[in-house]
């Protein structure tokens, strides 16, 4: 199986932070699991990074592709398919970030790992 990480679950993954089910936790630690991680998601922590919105993260930002390496996650590079369907996705959602990661998961046919319900509006499979 292969899923696509939330911001905030790449986030508390990497932090073990309880906030991350255990059902969740398991999911990404099995080896069998390819986890995707979006360009989007280094794109919205280094710009919440920069603004002062996740101060805890510096690190992080800073060291991204290594701990993606570490933990043997793959990269999502944000294609011409997924901008168009994040563009066009309907609804009053703004967050460019959140629509990104929709479109990529409805154009890939990933399961996003995420807690946000604002995103079953869409139709994407959701793990939590």
């Amino acid at each position: 199986m292969r899923v696509l990480l939330d911001t905030h679950a790449l986030l508390w993954w990497l932090d073990g932070d309880d906030r991350l089910p255990p059902a969740m936790r398991e999911v990404i630690a099995d080896p069998a699991t390819g986890v995707l991680v979006s360009a989007a998601s280094a794109w919205e922590i280094a710009t919440k990074v920069r603004i002062g919105k996740l101060p805890g993260a510096v690190a992080v930002a800073a060291e991204l592709p290594d701990r993606m390496a570490e933990q043997g996650f793959a990269e999502l590079p944000v294609s011409l398919a997924h901008a168009l369907r994040a563009g066009g996705l309907p609804g009053p959602h703004r967050d460019p970030f959140d629509r990104m990661l929709v479109a990529q998961a409805l154009v890939e046919d990933l399961p996003l790992v995420s807690n946000e319900r604002a995103f079953d509006a869409y139709a994407v499979r959701r793990l939590w």
